[in-house]
């Protein structure tokens, strides 16, 4: 008798996601649409919350071609009311939330010497508060239900990094993602529930496509970046997916408080 496990025998089942129900905040950005995109594509039920409503019609249009379930709510996790009303969204139209992927956030560069305190709480309360807003409404709702639920949230090298150009909001925020993955991971493993990060390195983006312009400071940026890039280039939003569908799926069941690195090699030299 073969003592080949069942998973063994299948391992695509254990990406399988279908009918699962996935909270994504910052759905109209380049991660959160390409999250969306994937775990519709493979039979997910999705909640998408974005302050934009015209580019979240964009993404739901999408959303709706792939003939996935779906609901929308204009709103960020920017206060306790926005994100208990995303959770609520979800259970209203679905029951119940098995995923979340916090993928709303912002930059604004500025010296230190130079940029106002506003700015810098700006970007520390959409990238750090809204995580942690976001999480405590699902994350409470998944203990009280006891549902093993899995959290995906959005960091950067710049966690790990610094940078040069003015990214002392930026870089501290993410090094708090960081912090936030790794103390909810221990904190939440013993009701079941996975809490990870992806930290990309520079990708193409809304946010980023002036680098890939002819310009001379996109060049001139661009070829920085990709001289720190083993793999010799940036990076697109595909080669994102891979990773968040394993950490959301249940191949990803003994792996929880990771910062998972999507960054061509970057952060290894």
């Amino acid at each position: 008798m073969s003592d080949i496990s069942e998973k063994l025998r299948d391992p695509l089942s254990m990406f399988d996601v279908r009918g699962k129900v996935a909270v994504i905040t910052g759905a109209s950005g380049s991660f959160g649409r390409g999250c969306a995109l994937t775990l519709a594509a493979l039979g997910g039920r999705l909640c998408l919350a974005s302050g934009s409503e015209d580019e979240l019609a964009d993404v739901a249009a999408e959303i709706a071609e792939l003939g996935a379930e779906y609901v929308t709510i204009v709103r960020r996790p920017d206060s306790i009311e926005d994100s208990q009303a995303i959770l609520d969204t979800a259970l209203e139209a679905f029951g119940r939330v098995d995923q979340l992927v916090i993928a709303s956030g912002y930059n604004k560069a500025g010296f230190i010497q130079d940029q106002p305190l506003e700015e810098w709480e700006r970007v520390m309360d959409a990238n750090v508060r809204g995580n942690w807003l976001m999480a405590k409404a699902v994350g409470s709702w998944w203990i009280e239900n006891e549902v093993r639920g899995k959290m995906l949230m959005m960091s950067s090298v710049r966690g790990r990094h610094g940078n040069y150009s003015g990214y002392t909001g930026y870089c501290t925020s993410k090094g708090a993602t960081d912090a936030l993955t790794r103390v909810l991971a221990t904190e939440w493993a013993k009701y079941g529930i996975t809490v990870n990060a992806i930290a990309p390195t520079v990708f193409r983006s809304k946010l980023t496509a002036w680098m890939w312009s002819d310009d001379e400071v996109g060049q001139a940026t661009r070829k920085r970046s990709l001289s720190r890039i083993p793999l010799g280039r940036l990076g697109e939003v595909e080669d994102l997916t891979g990773m968040a569908l394993y950490l959301l799926s249940p191949a990803s069941d003994f792996c929880t408080g990771q910062i998972m690195y999507v960054d061509g090699g970057y952060t290894a030299g």
